[in-house]
């Protein structure tokens, strides 16, 4: 079972048009359970059936979770519960009614949640009193919307007329429908919570994204709660692991007592981001509307199978018109855990009125700078690129400047596999540099190439005397501009590629030579000829140095490693280390470990140069301290 093609459909029409009572007769399942709905004969809360339809191309079977809705306007918030993924609707309509005011509304949230698959049931067609003219009212009704050219199929329960081409009619469309896609990010719209003795907490929902499996530990968004899968079941049987398009139970454990777990709550994997209490999304109206929407009005948002009070900001303006659409932010009243490209329904805070679909652009919104002209145009193109990996990637590098590949798309719907597809394609393309998993933006990335080399090169033409740019230096200068924590090794790399080099602390272009310059030429002699003169009894680095012309002089002679600093008061030139290095070593090799004094005579050097240079062997671990005595590492 876990093999087969899963889809969900759920029912939608007017209260008392016959939608539980169809689906009874489908499915031998009565999805009214509550003692209340069989008291007052209305389906007040969602009910679940199972139905097996043979694929009319291959004969396989096909499992469709069905979730039939209450109908009545008074319930239409526990309607909206059961229709956020689906993958086809059942649109019920009366022969004997006809197309009403909650069939016109259950037509409006369709369309905003993105369905695009419907059938419709004539129902009661026993009761037609001119079933053509039925008909040719509801495929009117469709004039203009997403089901326009939806499949009408007249059945009666009555008869048992209709049923097995309806029947058949839902496999044909549920067989040409896309099949719910697995991109490995599981998520669960919690609509039933329940107990059960001997077992615990027990929640129900339509899977979605990816499978959920027994064992697995899962989080409970939007607080983020840990919990995990201790059974796992599917159409009332047990099985070991779940997937996309199935009504799906779980039965958790270890959840935290205090925040617990209800409807509307999102059962999914960890390291799936936050909840967030503002979002950027795509709004729009249907023509078909009767009203326009204001910003700043409070509204009811319905997502998945929750909703939560927020209030509308509208991009521009102060109010939006029926059939338009508009980017806005809706900031909610409570956080909320969802997707970029997940649908949402808007309907007024006192629940008379559905009056708008949004599809989200940026889950986890700031409230800041929202109007702003560039903020309003990156989410403008963003809204074209939601469906597209290779465009949405694009969008997002072109934000900012670099972003972590494993991180800046996980509240997206793609998969891992599509994004690192969609980023190859744009590396190759030229659009963005990738370094490990850093994306970069690659206009920019070029841009810091450019500084990086220009600032070497100041450097090599301001101070022949250096070697090159300290890294550190570099570091601050490129992240001032550039923040480029996460990729400075990559750049420099980059840079080894472009004809510059690194040595130790240092990067130079490759085929720079450091030397003195003219006016500091003469101040490295002297310096040279006072370090030759006596070299273990060296003049004090205050007296080589008198002036800024010596020190810088220097500096390039420590640098270019002609004089090895010993100490901050001590220089000498590199010969005269060598060879007091290899003094030591013999004496000591010879002698064994030996003092101050010892070496001092061995070297014919005084106290002031000798205690700092056996603290340099020290450091460089050539010998290592006993005492009062060297001894040789």
């Amino acid at each position: 079972m876990s093999d087969a093609t899963h889809y969900i459909v759920a029912t939608a029409g007017h209260v008392d048009h016959g939608k539980s009572a169809l689906i009874k007769a489908l499915t031998g399942t009565d999805p009214d359970r509550l003692p209340e709905e069989k008291a007052r004969g209305i389906t007040i809360d969602l009910g679940f059936a199972h139905l097996e339809l043979p694929s009319p191309a291959s004969g396989s079977p096909i499992h469709v979770g069905i979730v039939d809705v209450p109908g009545h306007e008074d319930f239409v918030k526990n309607m909206v519960a059961g229709v956020g993924a689906i993958d086809l609707a059942l649109l019920i309509v009366a022969a004997d009614d006809g197309w009403m005011p909650q069939t016109e509304e259950h037509l409006h949230i369709l369309s905003y949640f993105g369905v695009r698959r419907a059938v419709v049931s004539l129902t009661k067609a026993d009761l037609a009193a001119d079933e053509a003219a039925a008909v040719a009212d509801i495929r009117q009704q469709l004039a203009g919307s997403v089901f326009a050219n939806a499949p009408i199929v007249p059945t009666s329960v009555v008869t048992g007329r209709g049923l097995d081409a309806l029947r058949a009619t839902m496999a044909r469309e549920l067989s040409i429908a896309p099949a719910p896609r697995d991109i490995g990010k599981p998520r669960l719209a919690v609509d039933r919570v329940f107990t059960l003795a001997g077992a615990g907490t027990v929640v129900t929902g339509t899977l979605a994204g990816g499978r959920l499996q027994r064992g697995q530990s899962v989080v409970i968004q939007p607080g983020g709660h840990p919990a995990r899968i201790r059974r796992v079941q599917s159409h009332g049987r047990d099985v070991d692991a779940s997937g996309p398009g199935t009504r799906t139970a779980l039965n958790l454990t270890d959840i935290n007592p205090t925040a617990g777990v209800r409807r509307g709550d999102v059962i999914t994997l960890p390291d799936m981001g936050r909840a967030s209490d503002s979002i950027d999304v795509m709004l729009e109206i249907s023509a078909r509307a009767s009203r326009p929407l204001k910003t700043a009005v409070r509204v009811r948002v319905h997502f998945g199978s929750g909703n939560v009070p927020a209030h509308v900001t509208l991009g521009t303006g102060n109010e939006l018109a029926v059939g338009e659409r508009e980017i806005a932010q809706l900031r909610l009243e409570a956080p909320v855990f969802l997707f970029a490209g997940d649908r949402l329904t808007i309907r007024d805070w006192s629940e008379q009125q559905t009056l708008a679909g949004a599809r989200v652009l940026d889950p986890d919104a700031s409230r800041q700078a929202f109007r702003a002209s560039d903020r309003q145009q990156w989410l403008a193109h963003l809204a074209y690129s939601l469906d597209v990996p290779a465009q949405c990637v694009a969008k997002h590098v072109a934000r900012g400047v670099a972003l972590r590949a494993s991180r800046a798309f996980v509240k997206t719907r793609f998969s891992r596999d599509e994004i690192d597809a969609a980023v190859q394609q744009l590396s190759r393309e030229g659009v963005v540099f990738v370094a490990g998993d850093m994306i970069v933006n690659a206009a920019i990335w070029k841009a810091a190439l450019r500084r990086s080399g220009q600032l070497i090169d100041d450097v090599h033409r301001q101070h022949p005397e250096r070697l090159g740019l300290s890294v550190t230096d570099l570091r601050t200068a490129i992240t001032k501009e550039f923040p480029l924590d996460e990729v400075f090794d990559a750049l420099i790399a980059n840079l080894s590629e472009q004809g510059f080099a690194r040595s130790g602390s240092v990067i130079q272009r490759a085929s720079h030579r450091a030397q003195l310059p003219d006016p500091l030429r003469a101040a490295g002699e002297t310096i040279r000829r006072a370090l030759s003169a006596q070299p273990l009894e060296p003049p004090s680095r205050k007296e080589l140095t008198p002036d800024a012309a010596s020190q810088r002089a220097l500096k390039f002679l420590i640098e270019s490693g002609e004089v090895v600093e010993i100490s901050a008061e001590l220089v000498l030139s590199a010969s005269a280390v060598a060879q007091a290095t290899a003094q030591v070593k013999t004496f000591v090799a010879k002698h064994g470990p030996a003092t101050v004094s010892d070496l001092r005579q061995s070297l014919g050097s005084s106290r002031r140069v000798v205690v700092p240079f056996l603290e340099f062997l020290d450091r460089t671990f050539v010998t290592v301290r006993q005492g009062d005595k060297r001894a040789l590492r």
